[in-house]
């Protein structure tokens, strides 16, 4: 079954990618949101890196009064036992795997593409990251949390156990405590996930040293 495709940002090498980081955004950001952040990776001219940048789908926010904002699925609650819809979660997770065969459709192996994302972005992270059925080259999973992953884990394939993780959190974040992002780590780390864990004296943001660090993990896995 098709699904509508995700308009994006794209930021492209000066030479033709071997390697592509499709980056999801945060709850009423935009794919516009991270692409600054490229430049800041300071990645080598050499890695011909491509970054795709999607915006979510404008849908009505149940905890924020039913506003429409960009959004990979509805916060239907403040807690996060049940917060979120998960038809929305699939439906998103949906159109990125759409995302992701495009690349491979145009000629970058699913071993050679990175899922990122941040808060919500994340949580399709870990959502699809987990599940997809071709190896990825890596997660980057920041400032976030896995969605009923007791329910999802039997879904999660042996394929991408040994593709490296970078789990990350905030330890001042007031939005998604680092106890969820923490968790969300443990459980890969059970499920015989290649996870790693780092936090940073920051809130529910990204801050310098983790962008190093974002850098030094990318180089170390796309070189």
């Amino acid at each position: 079954m098709s699904v509508e495709a995700l308009p994006y940002v794209e930021v492209n090498p000066a030479t033709k990618p071997d390697a592509v980081v499709i980056w999801l955004h945060g709850l009423g950001d935009s794919g516009n949101g991270f692409a600054p952040i490229v430049p800041q990776l300071h990645l080598p001219v050499d890695l011909a890196v491509r970054f795709v940048f999607p915006h979510a789908p404008i849908r009505p926010i149940t905890v924020n009064n039913g506003m429409q904002m960009r959004a990979w699925y509805d916060l239907k609650s403040l807690s996060f036992q049940d917060r979120a819809d998960m038809e929305g979660v699939e439906d998103s997770s949906q159109r990125v795997e759409a995302l992701i065969e495009a690349e491979i459709a145009n000629g970058v192996p699913s071993n050679r593409i990175i899922l990122a994302g941040f808060s919500q972005g994340g949580v399709i992270a870990y959502h699809l990251g987990l599940r997809y059925a071709n190896k990825l080259a890596g997660l980057i999973c920041l400032s976030t949390y896995m969605c009923e992953p007791d329910m999802n884990a039997k879904n999660w394939p042996d394929i991408n156990k040994t593709t490296p993780i970078f789990s990350a959190h905030g330890v001042y974040d007031d939005v998604v405590p680092i106890a969820l992002g923490r968790t969300a780590y443990e459980k890969a780390i059970e499920q015989g996930f290649n996870a790693s864990w780092a936090q940073y004296p920051m809130q529910h943001n990204v801050c310098l040293e983790q962008i190093q660090d974002i850098s030094k993990w990318l180089q170390a896995r796309l070189k």
